[in-house]
């Protein structure tokens, strides 16, 4: 029996596309591929058990969020409306798809892409182009859109029956979701909360530490995705928390050399300043947490201290002005 990879992210385009495949008796392994620049809300083990249920096929989870963060850092062919480095994401995909098509001894590729649905990634000469960089030229079998492309080895070689591909182009999705009714595929992601590249407010924070922190690692990623955000020079920048989840999520991502703020007699979230702090800059972000407090026109006192460290300090802070505030906000 002849194999297959699928590239299946849980998307309505990559199942059905899968779907269509193992209708046609070949057999196929899955792989999704995880990074810490996708915003999905799902985990890991929810998507996997979507995609394991929907198709009854093995799955192999891939996180790139390494190899990822550096082609964002310098992307070579260039990045798309916002900070996306689209057609290096779907190279960098592609390469690590094909290396484990080899070790796991499949013939051909398979993806949900869809002539004209993404005007950057997957316009026709953009898959062309795509193909031939990654290595891949005539291995990728796209079954929504195949007959609008070239025939591939699948095709060529009789593995695959290319009159049972369909010819979808554009970004109306009405007949995958007519398809996904006849092939009774019930459950699938939406296509919003993709990747947050893509994103204007994300994409401003990452050109901030692009900016001013070039050599920033994943757990600064991970930051990114947390609070509010607030420039205060070019050494020093202050996160302040949404909600209590959040205020978790900062301690746990807080590192030594790390300042944290909170108010001392009020409700309010928790602030983490990163950076080299001047006590200008204390002072600012006491009067930035004391903002987003319940406490709309007094100073109260905010407490600093030293990240992991007991000794505490405090000061008397007002809230800041609407604004500074807004000069100073990163997204």
């Amino acid at each position: 029996m002849v194999k297959a990879i699928s590239l299946v992210s849980g998307g309505l385009d990559s199942l059905l596309a899968t779907k269509l495949i193992l209708e046609q008796g070949i057999k196929i392994e899955g792989i999704y591929f995880s990074s810490v620049f996708y915003s999905l809300k799902q985990s890991n083990s929810s998507i996997s058990s979507l995609i394991t249920r929907e198709l009854e096929i093995p799955l192999k989870i891939l996180d790139i969020s390494s190899e990822l963060l550096e082609v964002v850092k310098a992307p070579k062919y260039g990045y798309g409306k916002n900070l996306n480095p689209c057609l290096d994401c779907r190279i960098l995909m592609l390469k690590k798809a094909y290396q484990y098509m080899k070790e796991s001894r499949a013939k051909f590729l398979i993806t949900g892409e869809v002539v004209g649905e993404r005007p950057f990634s997957q316009r026709k000469g953009a898959l062309s182009f795509i193909e031939k960089d990654s290595g891949l030229e005539g291995l990728i079998l796209r079954p929504l859109s195949a007959k609008l492309l070239k025939p591939t080895l699948a095709e060529e070689k009789g593995w695959v029956d290319r009159s049972r591909l369909l010819d979808l182009k554009g970004k109306s999705r009405k007949a995958q979701f007519n398809l996904a009714k006849e092939l009774r595929l019930k459950n699938y992601l939406t296509p919003a909360g993709g990747c947050l590249l893509t994103e204007i407010g994300f994409s401003q924070r990452m050109r901030d530490l692009l900016r001013y922190n070039p050599d920033f690692n994943l757990k600064e990623v991970r930051l990114l995705k947390i609070g509010r955000h607030f420039r205060l020079n070019s050494k020093a920048k202050l996160i302040i928390a949404r909600n209590h989840e959040e205020c978790e999520s900062l301690k746990n991502l807080s590192e030594d050399g790390d300042l944290i703020f909170y108010p001392q007699d009020r409700k309010g979230p928790l602030g983490l300043g990163r950076g080299q702090f001047r006590k200008e800059d204390i002072s600012l972000a006491s009067a930035i947490l004391a903002r987003y407090t319940d406490n709309k026109t007094n100073s109260l006192r905010v407490i600093f201290k030293k990240s992991y460290s007991p000794q505490e300090n405090f000061l008397i802070a007002p809230p800041l002005e609407e604004e500074i505030l807004a000069s100073l906000r990163i997204a």
